[in-house]
């Protein structure tokens, strides 16, 4: 049976190009113009996944996904929001709200297809925790990464990362000593063929570091290397 994808934007060109690219890899797709549209349709008929425009009109995305995250059906339904705004509060106030990624406008197709699918084996992974396999497991020292079902652990807690969070961590952690450039870095998280500033790589790490702080306040395992990059401490 094939998923189904929600696109929600008032901007019918990004809408009609996403779901073309959508439907010829076999999704569903539904599509909605505005946030009061998609509050009755999305919690009616639940998707498998969300994409979210954050500028519109009626309901903006960021209150659209905080009233879904009140509604039973639509609690835990993995969500990505695309915007044009540069803010790092916006990502950040984004994130919060319970948005599982953050895609900036113009953004590549391509991109938006690994996080979609990213995210939908990450909901199908964390439904059948049985499926974990042991050859995906990464453990460094306290840190365990099950790459299977996108389950980050801490000291035995878990931390709520998004898809571009989990995918830095696992860079990182994979050579500890070994420093990782930003250039290498954004190929991690985002694909060799798509470019990201500097600021959004310092941007993700930044809050990984906060994330792994709220378990953890004498988490210091990401380093910084001024100039250089990053690397996580040898164990």
């Amino acid at each position: 049976m094939s998923q189904t994808i929600a696109l929600v934007d008032d901007d019918r060109n990004i809408v009609a190009s996403v779901q073309i690219a959508l439907e010829a890899e076999g999704f569903q797709v539904r599509t909605y113009a505005d946030g009061e549209e998609a509050l009755r349709g999305l919690i009616q008929t639940p998707p498998d996944l969300a994409v979210l425009d954050i500028k519109m009109p009626r309901l903006n995305g960021m209150e659209l996904l905080q009233r879904l995250r009140q509604a039973p059906v639509t609690a835990s339904m993995p969500a990505i929001f695309l915007t044009s705004k540069d803010e790092e509060i916006d990502e950040i106030m984004g994130l919060r709200m319970g948005a599982d990624d953050y895609i900036k406008k113009p953004f590549s197709q391509r991109l938006l297809m690994e996080r979609i699918r990213s995210l939908l084996r990450r909901e199908q992974a964390r439904r059948q925790p049985e499926n974990s396999d042991p050859n995906n497991v990464v453990t460094r020292g306290e840190l365990t990464l099950d790459t299977s079902r996108h389950v980050c652990l801490w000291k035995g807690k878990s931390v709520d990362l998004t898809v571009t969070e989990f995918l830095l961590v696992k860079a990182l952690a994979q050579r500890p000593g070994h420093v990782k450039s930003r250039d290498q870095l954004m190929d991690a998280a985002y694909g060799e063929s798509i470019y990201v500033d500097d600021r959004t790589i310092d941007s993700h790490i930044k809050r990984l570091r906060k994330k792994f702080k709220e378990v953890d306040a004498d988490f210091a395992e990401i380093e910084t290397l001024y100039g250089v990059g990053y690397r996580y401490r040898e164990v």
